[in-house]
């Protein structure tokens, strides 16, 4: 017979209670499994008959008031709104006060800067958009003829002063300088004043004004009896990081002449120092910045001279008939034999850089029959040397030609060549002669005539004279080489000569032996201030004494070189010139690196 829903429930509730207590007394499940089973059977009848899962009945839900729950958050509402309204009023207020602040700072920046100025401010980026009708006179051409005229100038912004209501500043630009006065009045303003007075020194500016006579000359300019009266200041290219060291001070006179000889240590803790106190700058430190070192009108003085070194060696040559060979710069081995190369991997091939184009323009000179030639651009030696005279690259001027009956006739265009490039160089640099003594003080150089010609023995014999222990077959040292300089200038009244007749022991494979004395040979070195500046010979024209030559040396010819000669070659002589050393010579600048542009030597490779 089928239980009641009533009878189930009471059924139910006695299982359940015999579970609990057996769970009380701690049975077992296998004792109390039975009744949960019953219990969950019963449970899955009383569904069937009512429909509805065993259980209490469902709490019913309190019912809030929905007058008062609408209250509440129509209140909670306001409040946040309120709340955000005036933190949003608050974060407007502040970026209003923010934006006016910024208005204010711009309008000031842009008053300091000249936006809205004619006569001052920065000029927009020059990109080559347009092109106008204005006319720029160079510094270098400002004198009292121009006095009341109107100019416009470009250069570096040297240095400003400011001076009461106004401000001086020097401008410059290559090797000249001019000085610039600004005053407020009709058309200068205070912001103008401000304008220059903050621009970085070493900007590039624009300057506009009147040139006029000072009461007093401006030593401190090259361009000392005029200065210009501003009307218009305009930078062009600012100045943006901090200068390495200040322009004054690299422009500075030396005290002290520095030695020209011996070790160079390359550490600039061991330059001069000025007895005035006042401060120096390195010869490291400024070639660690030599794009600003070279702004010095000194060093624009050295490298225009340098340059014109160049145009007075061509000029004459090119008169004389000679043609400029441009010779490779990789070889496959040495130009004259040794370990003081620099290697290199030339796809799979040992390759060298060349030491000299003298292979090169022995083969064009005497073998092609080009007769004279001669050869400007970079040398290369792998010269682990630290001296004050050796770069481990510099320019090399060379000079091949071809001879009739005697080596005298390359003596006599080398002398006739030096004699043109020193008369050149006083009448044509005289501007840069000056700019360079005004730096570093020396005295012109000496030289003669025809070129003063001493042989190897007489400047051996004139060492030993001065009790300096120098035998005719060995060669000369630096020291003895700057003694024998002294000692010439004194004797003969000359700076500049040269010696013949070296020792054959002392010179390369293929320079032509003596034919008077075996252990001497047909070659000469020229000299200025006691320093070599060229070496150079009559060349082997023949294979059979070039192979033996070469032999006794242990160089190993490269066929092509050798069988250059076996078809006929013209005798013939020439030499290789040291441009830098020349123009530091000439100067008497103590330190080829101040004659080369961007020195390399075996601890500087940058910049």
């Amino acid at each position: 017979m089928a239980l009641t829903a009533e009878e189930i429930t009471s059924e139910i509730a006695v299982l359940g209670e015999k579970i609990k207590q057996a769970k009380i007394e701690k049975k077992t499940q296998e004792f109390w499994g039975e009744f949960l089973q019953s219990m969950l059977a019963l449970k899955t009848q009383f569904k069937e008959l009512t429909g509805t899962d065993y259980g209490p009945p469902p709490k019913e839900k309190k019912v809030k008031n929905e007058g008062s729950v609408t209250e509440a958050s129509d209140k909670n509402k306001e409040k946040r709104a309120k709340k955000a309204a005036e933190k949003a009023a608050k974060a407007a207020k502040q970026e209003a006060n923010r934006a006016e602040r910024a208005a204010r700072e711009k309008a000031k920046a842009d008053k300091l800067s000249g936006v809205g100025a004619d006569n001052f401010g920065d000029t927009p980026l020059i990109k080559s958009e347009f092109v106008t009708n204005r006319t720029w006179t160079s510094i270098e051409n400002l004198t009292p003829q121009l006095n009341t005229s109107k100019v416009l100038i470009r250069g570096f912004l040297q240095t400003s002063r400011s001076v009461g209501k106004g401000v001086f500043v020097k401008i410059r630009s290559t090797m000249y300088t001019v000085q610039g006065v600004c005053f407020t009045g009709t058309e200068i303003s205070p912001d103008m004043i401000k304008y220059i007075s903050g621009l970085p020194v070493e900007s590039i500016v624009d300057v506009e004004g009147v040139v006029s006579i000072p009461n007093e000359p401006i030593d401190s300019c090259t361009q000392k009896m005029v200065e210009l009266q501003i009307t218009s200041f305009k930078c062009v290219t600012r100045s943006i990081q901090p200068m390495p060291f200040q322009m004054e001070d690299a422009m500075r006179p030396d005290c002290e002449k520095e030695s020209d000889v011996g070790h160079y240590e390359g550490n600039d803790s061991l330059a001069n120092k000025r007895s005035d106190g006042l401060p120096t700058v390195g010869l490291e430190n400024r070639l660690d910045y030599r794009w600003i070192d070279l702004r010095t009108p000194a060093n624009q003085g050295i490298f225009r001279i340098e340059s014109m070194v160049g145009v007075l060696f061509r000029g004459l040559l090119v008169d004389r008939g000679f043609i400029e060979l441009h010779s490779p710069k990789l070889l496959k081995g040495s130009s004259e034999g040794g370990a003081d190369v620099f290697t290199l991997d030339y796809f799979d091939q040992k390759a060298c850089l060349a030491m000299s184009p003298q292979l090169q323009k022995q083969q064009v000179c005497a073998c092609a029959g080009f007769e004279k030639v001669f050869v400007t651009g970079p040398v290369f030696r792998a010269e682990n040397s630290h001296t004050r005279r050796h770069l481990c690259e510099f320019t090399g001027f060379d000079m091949e030609m071809v001879i009739k009956e005697h080596y005298d006739e390359v003596l006599d265009v080398f002398s006739d060549l030096f004699i043109h490039i020193f008369d050149g160089l006083n009448k044509r640099c005289k501007t840069e002669i000056e700019a360079v003594r005004e730096q570093h003080p020396f005295e012109d150089l000496k030289y003669l005539n025809p070129t003063l010609k001493l042989t190897y023995a007489e400047g051996c014999a004139l060492l030993r004279s001065a009790g300096v222990d120098q035998d005719d077959y060995d060669d000369l040292s630096t020291e003895n080489e700057k003694k024998l300089g002294d000692l010439v200038s004194e004797k003969y009244g000359t700076d500049f000569f040269f010696m013949d007749k070296y020792p054959l022991s002392v010179r390369p494979f293929y320079t032509m032996p003596c034919p008077k004395n075996p252990k001497l040979s047909n070659s000469y070195d020229f000299f200025i201030r006691g320093q070599e500046i060229l070496s150079g010979a009559q060349r082997i024209h023949t294979t059979d004494l070039l192979e033996e030559r070469a032999k006794a040396w242990g160089v190993d010819l490269d066929d092509a070189y050798l069988n250059s000669f076996k078809n006929g070659a013209l005798p013939h002589g020439g030499g290789g010139i040291g441009l830098e050393r020349v123009v530091m010579l000439f100067l008497g600048l103590p330190n080829i690196r101040k004659a080369a542009w961007f020195p390399r030597d075996p601890k500087r490779l940058s910049p």
